[in-house]
């Protein structure tokens, strides 16, 4: 595409409003109401990364699969790709909030409960923060060689970095799979370290998967209206919606197991878990 997206001032000063507003009214619920700041901070960063996992595994799936029809647009999920940078600055002031967040951060509420003294050599603050920097590490090492990769091969054309591309596409969903369930316990789940879920990691999987390619899709569907992605036509959208489709499916899916868990396993004590 030689077109070149530019953005204008209008929509510059409204999303620059949006952000001061946002600023303004954590700050003022930081100083309210510390706990839910925090716990609100860590809702917002977690679903901007999950969006941000969704695509990039959607990305690295094109190239395996050697898909054609989703080459026009690459680019796109490419771009989500680069709010991992941004959402590690977002996620860093997190790291004081643990006192707030998890009570297994609380040496005192160890020492009384036998379940987080067996997840202590896990649930630790040093070893914590170790695992989050090695996620991001992971995330933004692996996802900007892929942009590297996609961008040699636009320059120099052959197979080359194609061949490249698909190699360490697989490197990074093995790697995701690892490292985003690792990170979806760490940050969400151990919010109550008494509670044990073997399908959450999936469930949000399955979530961030469904939910980056409506967004991919919506992306590509208002920049066609202004002009961009001239080739995109109701081919190309059929196989969007065919993955969003097949991924509600699969969301409802685990979303229903979760309960399936809980109600056969007769524990209802769990299902505020599932609302």
């Amino acid at each position: 595409m030689d077109k070149e997206l530019t953005i204008s001032s209008k929509f510059k000063n409204a999303a620059y409003a949006l952000i001061g507003i946002g600023i303004i009214a954590f700050i003022y619920g930081f100083i309210k109401y510390p706990e839910r700041a925090w716990a609100n901070l860590l809702i917002n960063n977690y679903y901007f990364l999950a969006l941000t996992i969704g695509a990039t595994f959607f990305m690295a799936l094109q190239y395996i699969t050697q898909s054609g029809w989703s080459s026009g647009f690459v680019r796109i999920p490419q771009a989500i790709a680069n709010f991992f940078p941004v959402l590690l600055l977002l996620m860093i002031p997190l790291l004081f909030g643990l006192h707030h967040l998890y009570h297994w951060s609380h040496a005192e509420e160890v020492a009384q409960d036998a379940i987080l003294q067996h997840k202590a050599p896990y649930l630790n603050v040093p070893f914590f923060i170790i695992r989050f920097f090695i996620y991001f590490a992971v995330w933004i090492g692996l996802t900007q060689l892929l942009r590297k990769f996609s961008h040699n091969e636009d320059l120099e054309g052959g197979l080359k970095y194609f061949e490249k591309s698909e190699f360490y596409s697989k490197v990074y969903i093995f790697s995701l799979a690892l490292t985003f369930s690792l990170a979806t316990f760490d940050w969400v789940m151990s919010i109550d370290a008494h509670w044990f879920s073997t399908i959450f990691a999936i469930r949000n999987f399955a979530m961030s998967f469904y939910h980056a390619v409506v967004l991919i899709t919506i992306i590509i569907i208002l920049l066609n209206k202004l002009g961009y992605f001239p080739f995109f036509n109701k081919y190309h959208l059929q196989d969007l919606t065919k993955y969003i489709f097949i991924l509600s499916i699969i969301w409802a899916y685990t979303w229903f197991s979760q309960y399936i868990l809980i109600w056969y396993a007769n524990i209802p004590e769990e299902t505020v878990y599932y609302v």
